[in-house]
């Protein structure tokens, strides 16, 4: 199993763009896959720099419908055809980033949900023999604080998102079994949750944001809560790798206490599953 990180926010291998937004390129023997397309076409213009053929991938996965993890997906279109996209039926909903300061749309374009390879997943799907998607992540263990400005908007009203529209991505090969998602909103450790309830082992490997980022001021508060979160990872006999929406500050934290186990993954680099 091969898989390269095609965009994060942070320069990573040379001659890579970097931006706020993710996307994985995911080789097995039989599929060639991309969990979440960057925020723009960045993460083509990467693809190609890395020697990555586009046109190859036949399944798209976008991990919740957030403009950072889809915004590339129609320029991706141009490229390929035959792809098949999984998103959540809930994805398409009106998401906004809201305090009292700011409103702004961050939810998908929805022009994607009129692309005829869509495919709408529900509670879960399987994609092929191997490779699955599940959602319905109920835990709030840890929750992260940052989604708290993160709302729905229904009609005329804001509600707090719950993330319904959130899946993971789980690809099974050679007696390894890996466990993507995109910004673990509903909490790393609640993914986990819902994975042993349903896969009933721990994974060998977790490729994940953990959505502990923030834009400035970090407290004595928020290193605790990071610092909890890094300790309980640290009980599991798994691999993880991190970027994105983790960010540099809290992943420096987490590091402190996983060392070898945590893996920060910039924009171009390359995991080697074995």
């Amino acid at each position: 199993m091969r898989i390269v990180n095609l965009i994060e926010n942070t320069e990573g291998s040379s001659g890579c763009l970097f931006e706020h937004g993710l996307s994985f390129y995911i080789e097995t023997k039989k599929h060639k896959m991309l969990l979440d397309t960057g925020a723009s076409a960045a993460f083509l213009q990467n693809a190609k720099s890395l020697g990555i053929d586009m046109g190859q991938v036949d399944h798209v996965i976008l991990s919740h419908g957030h403009y950072d993890h889809a915004g590339g997906i129609l320029d991706f279109v141009k490229q390929n055809q035959k792809a098949f996209i999984w998103l959540q039926n809930t994805a398409s909903g009106e998401h906004y980033r809201k305090d009292s300061e700011v409103e702004k749309y961050i939810g998908i374009d929805n022009r994607i949900t009129e692309l005829s390879q869509l495919q709408f997943v529900g509670e879960s799907a399987m994609i092929d023999e191997g490779i699955t998607l599940f959602g319905n992540i109920s835990g709030r263990k840890l929750w992260p604080a940052g989604n708290l400005d993160l709302k729905l908007k229904v009609g005329e009203h804001f509600f707090q998102d719950d993330f319904k529209h959130e899946q993971c991505l789980v690809v099974e090969e050679d007696g390894k079994r890996v466990l993507l998602s995109g910004c673990a909103h509903n909490g790393i450790l609640n993914i986990l949750e819902r994975y042993m309830e349903l896969y009933g082992e721990e994974p060998d490997v977790v490729i994940s944001g953990f959505h502990t980022m923030k834009k400035s001021g970090y407290t004595k508060a928020d290193r605790e809560i990071v610092t909890k979160i890094a300790m309980e990872l640290k009980k599991w006999n798994t691999t993880f790798y991190t970027g994105h929406c983790t960010g540099e500050e809290p992943f420096a934290w987490m590091k402190e206490y996983m060392g070898e186990q945590l893996t920060y993954v910039h924009s171009g680099d390359e995991i080697a599953i074995s």
